[in-house]
């Protein structure tokens, strides 16, 4: 057996990093002017991230970090639809089935690139135009700049499959203002368009239409500094007008979620929101009613914890709950009643909040030793 520690270069070797530019590729890795981009290139797929995908952005990242030709790095995706819709839970689902090792693999490397993500020393743009949930979220939320668009939809729906908001959730929800990402992270409530930007999550707003040209301004960019590259983001950002005038859609409900959402236990956060009795703080009972119980309840502790930790500890500690989530009954079933059979009614175990004893949560917090997850 090949050594922990030692996976992740195992990994990496077996890849001959081919720079890959046509157009049947899942991820495209292009020098362009001073920038490397790096497309998603899944559109049907709605450029959910496979395994080779992630083995393919890692090093690369790391090689572009180190070059001093390359001064920032873009990420985006192709097709009309999605940035990236998230990880290729059902790949990951099916390999758990049969115990195979990408289970701890697939975890291992994403969270890697995630951090080497939120540790780059070179600026860092994500164009979340459409879908960026889960997975999509890990490669855009840990960089420097975020440009949403009217057409981005954001999401951290975990709850709903039975695993929980990780590419580093534990992080970036607990710092978002207020209790904001509790609320998202237990509902998986979607924000859309400037939204987006209003909860914290994107740096910038930019017309759809416009991003070819931002883009295209971007890489003519004469080895700028993280400062030109944000007054050059700034500059489109101001002229945006879409849905200027709107409010935010959390705006009004904020007090009652900062105030609900503040509690200890998931037990608490139902029994107010049943005392608050507000037709918002009904549907978001229902909402959490779906969801899996176990998942709601590491999800609590996750960004309970994670609001003190650093990044890396947060990834740690994500891994973790990852493993506990593979030998588990919840993820495989939502997996299922999501993305396979598509019924929609997951039946999990066990079924009831009350059911999910601490210990049992304590346990997913546990560390894996050897096997624990090295940054």
């Amino acid at each position: 057996r090949v050594k922990p520690f030692n996976r992740l270069q195992v990994i990496l070797q077996h890849l001959k990093m081919s720079k890959q530019t046509d157009s049947t590729a899942e991820v495209l890795l292009e020098k362009r002017g001073g920038a490397g981009v790096i497309t998603l290139n899944r559109p049907k797929a709605l450029n959910a991230l496979t395994f080779s995908m992630i083995q393919q952005i890692y090093p690369q990242i790391k090689t572009w970090e180190e070059d001093p030709e390359t001064f920032l790095i873009i990420i985006k995706g192709t097709g009309e639809k999605a940035f990236c819709a998230g990880g290729d839970i059902k790949a990951i689902a099916d390999a758990g089935k049969v115990g195979s090792r990408v289970t701890e693999d697939f975890f291992r490397i994403e969270y890697s690139l995630n951090n080497a993500i939120g540790t780059c020393k070179k600026p860092y743009v994500a164009l979340i135009d459409g879908i960026t949930m889960g997975g999509g979220v890990g490669v855009s939320v840990h960089g420097h700049f975020r440009v949403a668009t009217e057409k981005t939809i954001f999401a951290m729906p975990e709850t709903a499959i039975g695993l929980f908001p990780d590419v580093g959730g534990g992080y970036f929800l607990p710092r978002l203002s207020g209790k904001m990402g509790y609320f998202l992270a237990l509902t998986g409530f979607r924000l859309k368009g400037r939204d987006v930007l209003k909860a914290g999550i994107a740096t910038h707003f930019v017309d759809c239409e416009k991003l070819p040209a931002l883009e295209k301004d971007l890489i003519a960019l004469k080895s700028p500094s993280t400062e030109n590259i944000a007054d050059l983001l700034n500059s489109y950002h101001v002229k945006s007008k879409v849905d200027q005038e709107k409010q935010f859609v959390l705006g009004e409900h904020m007090e009652k979620i900062n105030s609900i959402f503040s509690a200890n236990t998931v037990e608490e956060i139902v029994k107010k929101l049943k005392q608050d009795g507000s037709p918002f703080a009904i549907k978001q009972l229902e909402t959490l009613n779906k969801m899996s119980p176990t998942s709601l309840k590491i999800t609590l502790r996750q960004l309970r914890e994670g609001a003190s930790m650093s990044l890396q500890d947060v990834f740690r500690m994500e891994y973790r709950l990852s493993q506990a989530c593979m030998k588990g009954h919840d993820f495989y079933e939502g997996v299922r009643a999501v993305l396979i059979d598509k019924d929609q009614s997951p039946r999990w175990r066990p079924a009831a909040l009350e059911e999910v004893s601490d210990e049992f949560v304590d346990n997913c917090f546990k560390p894996l030793g050897n096997n624990d997850l090295k940054l």
